[in-house]
């Protein structure tokens, strides 16, 4: 085989669901990522304190105690594409409230509404780990990550520019705005050409609503215990990794503005610089994750996230974050990929919709910095740690600016232990 045709194989898997949902999923991080490195700032600007951001966090997930298993149910069981329209377009409509708050009070009840929208992450997640081969899915998500970031590498820059024309609260509004009219127009590309997935995609979800919850959530113990230990330890990882983000991803802008006197273009131009790295970065670590262990990989990049997100605290100007930023690209890059990998090898496809809604798709964001800790890493079972991490950023921040990232040291400390101890390749990976 040519090296044209050698290329042409390697990424076979960029068509049909996946080249689908590489798009839809591109069009929403382009606009997320002006949205979410600022969201602290709007808070402020709109009255709110630092307690009040932690609190904001920790209300987002709420909804996920309900709609997360209730999702993983109808996920396995009637199918997955309508879900995944359906939460785009909800979450479009009230993203309008974002545009319209006159009160921090208002970005807060926004941020519970918007939680409801987690139900579109499992029927996404199975359908991405349903659609890729498992000899390719690290480099299959690599790929889909490294797109999405690529087109999203000027969004903090420009919005930054944006905000310092405007000002934070009437710039926020414009970028939120824009968000809501992506989401809409994602849903209805989903909509029209991702196709179904589930061998039960035909099949009707009982009518009976309290049916539903009462086999969504009677059946978690059954799932728990067909786990194997190393996807359980992989699970504590991840919710650890995502206290972290509840702890300390809101603050990491207003730490940069507050205390170190970086301006919002300073750090847009920061997260441009992270953006690029990424998306040169993120195809040679899936490939790296599919040549060698998952597991090694993945405590490689936890190791490098333990050394250098606490020194945020210890920088003194804008090419110190810099160089904090730039190895915390590294340890993504080689982090999602074996993550997401090490969760959809793991798990059979009749019962991926029910896991991942209890742990999500493994895509934790390392040294996340945006005003929220939600995403498709999220799960109900990570649901009220975050809850907690979130109100507990705020007030260790308030109390003392470097406590937050203390605790990111302690947490991710623990999840190198976990990771060295527990955490192993599966012997056959699904399908």
């Amino acid at each position: 085989m040519d090296e044209r045709g050698g290329i042409r194989g390697v990424f076979s898997f960029m068509r049909g669901n996946i080249l689908v949902l590489t798009l839809t999923q591109s069009l929403g991080r382009f606009f997320r990522a002006m949205v979410m490195p600022y969201a602290s700032l709007y808070v402020l600007a709109l009255g709110g304190e630092p307690a009040q951001i932690g609190l904001i966090n920790s209300l987002r997930p709420l909804a996920g105690l309900v709609m997360f298993p209730l999702s993983g149910y109808i996920t396995d069981r009637a199918g997955r594409v309508r879900l995944i329209a359906l939460a785009g377009y909800f979450s479009g409509v009230t993203m309008l409230i974002f545009v319209l708050a006159p009160s921090w009070e208002w970005i807060a009840l926004a941020s519970f509404v918007q939680g409801f929208m987690v139900f579109q992450f499992p029927p996404t997640s199975a359908t991405i780990a349903d659609s890729l081969e498992t000899r390719n899915r690290g480099t299959g998500m690599a790929t889909m990550n490294m797109i999405a970031s690529t087109l999203a590498i000027l969004s903090p820059y420009i919005a930054g520019i944006l905000l310092e024309a405007y000002d934070v609260a009437f710039g926020m509004r414009i970028l939120y705005a824009l968000l809501a009219g992506a989401s809409v127009v994602a849903a209805t590309v989903n909509l029209r050409f991702l196709r179904e997935t589930s061998s039960n995609g035909g099949e009707k979800a009982p009518l009976n609503l309290m049916d539903v919850f009462r086999e969504a959530y009677g059946g978690i113990p059954s799932v728990l215990r067909q786990l194997p230990r190393s996807l359980k330890a992989l699970g504590v990882v991840i919710i650890l990794l995502f206290m972290c983000n509840g702890i300390a991803a809101s603050f990491w802008v207003v730490y940069a503005v507050e205390q170190m006197g970086l301006s919002s273009v300073d750090w847009g131009l920061i997260l441009l610089i992270e953006a690029a790295l990424k998306t040169v970065l993120f195809i040679p670590g899936g490939l790296l994750v599919d040549r060698y262990s998952r597991s090694r990989t993945l405590l490689v990049s936890l190791a490098i996230s333990l050394v250098s997100i606490p020194m945020f605290v210890l920088s003194t100007g804008f090419y110190h974050v810099l160089l904090i930023r730039v190895a915390v690209a590294v340890a993504t890059v080689i982090f999602i990929p074996a993550c997401t990998a090490l969760m959809a090898d793991s798990v059979p496809r009749e019962m991926r919709g029910r896991v991942m809604a209890a742990f999500g798709r493994g895509s934790v964001m390392l040294g996340a910095t945006g005003g929220g800790t939600g995403g498709p890493g999220m799960g109900y079972f990570i649901t009220v740690p975050v809850m907690i991490a979130s109100i507990a950023g705020g007030v260790l921040y308030t109390a003392n600016s470097t406590y937050p990232w203390v605790f990111v040291f302690a947490a991710t400390l623990i999840s190198v232990i976990v990771s060295a101890a527990f955490i192993r390749d599966p012997k056959g990976n699904e399908a």
